[in-house]
């Protein structure tokens, strides 16, 4: 009796669909690594899968706001289900997400401002909390048990190979 043959390689596969989606729905628009920012919801829509997990992180002054907003606009027939990882909720995009239907489960350390707002999703089923961390308790699973499969940081700068500077922040 022959075992069936394993896939090794399964998330390398899936990265290069994700890309191939990305050249496909941007075409020169997306030359080496950089896109107008205009674009950006095409190219979450392709590179997001429902139910994928997320983080977007702009660190203690950054808030990613670009991205939260971007996230926001995402259309929830086509992306729905994340499960997003986020250190600090700051911001009413970073739970507009929630209340669009674009994300369904969060992983958080703190939520500030919008902590009333979390509790008002969360008893209307909007949104179902994994777990509340410490900073380096959520950064650390990072790497053990909740990988993000798509991460979106912001940056002070970047160069067109994809290499960026975050800025200086308080964990520096």
């Amino acid at each position: 009796m022959n075992a069936p043959t394993r896939v090794w390689d399964t998330l390398q596969r899936n990265r290069a669909e994700r890309l191939a989606r990305a050249q496909a729905a941007l075409g020169s628009e997306l030359a080496g690594k950089s896109l107008p920012a205009a674009r950006i919801g095409d190219l979450l829509h392709a590179v997001l899968e429902c139910g994928d997990r997320v983080c977007i992180e702009g660190n203690n002054q950054k808030q990613a706001d670009f991205l939260a907003q971007a996230l926001c606009q995402l259309d929830p027939q086509r992306i729905n289900d994340l499960h997003m990882l986020q250190s600090v909720l700051t911001l009413p995009e970073h739970l507009d997400v929630f209340d669009r239907g674009i994300a369904s489960k969060l992983d958080f350390s703190f939520s500030g401002p919008q902590a009333a707002r979390v509790a008002k999703l969360a008893s209307a089923g909007k949104l179902n909390i994994g777990a509340i961390h410490t900073y380096l308790e959520l950064f650390s699973r990072y790497f053990i048990d909740l990988p993000p499969r798509v991460s979106l940081v912001a940056a002070e700068a970047a160069d067109r190979r994809g290499n960026i500077y975050t800025g200086p922040n308080t964990e520096d």
